[in-house]
């Protein structure tokens, strides 16, 4: 029996795991398979592992109030060393590109433990956007076993920088996430009467046309996210017959702009970060997505939503080029136009939500599983 441990800290690589860690359950005879979670984000995450059912087998609890990079990186490395002693396994599984992600592949290196990435390969080009999160990856990338990388082109970021043996493309497992998140809603009448009354109270969901905004990302700190709340205005400012719906990052650098600049505008619902069900719901009810996410400019596409990335650059340059996602930047005026051109364009906004999505076909977590069993 193979010893495996999946490491997650933040929201994202909760909801990209957990598919993943529920397909390794069907395999209990060949795995003994444990959660680590480092709570770099806290709330947020235990939100996604009550959603999923997933309980941790060690919670580091590392998450503090104004911490830093310093912080969460060194903390890290020390709590996770007596985890790795106390479970020895065979496989470390990180996801993406956060710290914990970097700082599990580090200390698993340290002790000779295999390591595989899941979604491996993505890469932007620019050390600083997104940062930390590109050179995350490119660490990690150096020092995993296996590489399970979403698509060709993520696997050929790989190759074109030496990493060439133990790489697969499987598709992303967010997707995986997405539709197992769907069926439960569907089955759950209870959860989903719950989501619909709280939504209730903002917007008729079977007439109204909704812009869910979602904005977080470091280097849009400051000036970016002053551009693209003044944009927000004059969209909503434009078009009064729409319902903005954004849930605020709890970061005081996304709110205090966002508060300041938006608040008490009419068609403009400043919410509390949101939980997953209730995200995956509205993304569902959306007509327009406008995000620096990565998982959104995965996910949306598998649900015909049109997708506005507010970034300089992104490494998910899949969509881009399926046409599912539009790159608009943090300009005021290329947000504005862009959105002002999917309102009032109809065959641009269908071609952009009938566009296939690149990133997956809800299988990836299958084809991991049965890649591990087979090592």
């Amino acid at each position: 029996m193979r010893k495996i441990l999946m490491i997650f800290g933040t929201r994202p690589e909760a909801i990209k795991m957990a598919p993943l860690y529920w397909e390794f359950k069907k395999y209990q005879e060949d795995f003994d398979v444990k959660v680590c979670v480092t709570a770099q984000h806290r709330q947020m995450l235990d939100q996604v592992l009550n959603f999923f059912n997933i309980k941790p087998d060690y919670d580091l609890n590392l998450m503090r109030n104004n911490q830093s990079l310093f912080n969460i990186t060194s903390d890290s490395i020390v709590e996770l060393e007596k985890v790795y002693d106390d479970f020895n396994p065979h496989i470390v599984l990180v996801q993406g590109d956060t710290t914990t992600s970097f700082t599990s592949a580090l200390s698993a290196y340290y002790k000779k433990i295999k390591v595989a990435h899941i979604e491996a390969g993505l890469r932007s080009g620019n050390k600083y956007s997104p940062f930390p999160e590109e050179i995350n990856r490119v660490l990690v990338g150096h020092i995993a076993d296996y590489h399970f990388a979403p698509t060709e082109k993520a696997k050929q970021n790989l190759y074109n920088e030496g990493i060439r043996e133990n790489v697969w493309v499987v598709g992303n497992t967010v997707i995986d996430a997405l539709f197992l998140g769907l069926r439960i809603l569907e089955e759950n009448e209870e959860l989903r009467s719950k989501i619909e009354l709280y939504f209730n109270g903002i917007f008729e969901f079977q007439r109204e046309k909704i812009i869910l905004v979602t904005g977080h990302r470091r280097e849009s700190f400051g000036e970016g996210f002053e551009n693209i709340c003044n944009a927000l205005k004059e969209i909503a400012e434009s078009y009064p017959e729409l319902k903005i719906i954004y849930p605020v990052h709890l970061n005081p650098n996304v709110r205090e702009p966002v508060n300041r600049i938006l608040n008490g505008i009419k068609n403009i619902f400043l919410l509390e970060p949101l939980e997953y069900p209730y995200l995956i719901w509205l993304m569902s009810k959306s007509f327009l997505i406008l995000t620096d996410s990565g998982g959104i400019q995965e996910e949306a596409p598998s649900l015909g939503k049109p997708v506005l990335v507010m970034r300089e650059v992104t490494e998910r340059v899949e969509g881009i080029e399926a046409g599912t996602a539009s790159l608009v930047g943090i300009k005021k005026e290329n947000i504005v136009k862009a959105v002002q051109s999917l309102i009032e364009n109809t065959s641009e906004y269908h071609k952009m939500a009938r566009a296939i999505n690149p990133y997956g076909d809800g299988l990836s977590s299958k084809r991991i599983v049965e890649i591990i069993r087979s090592i």
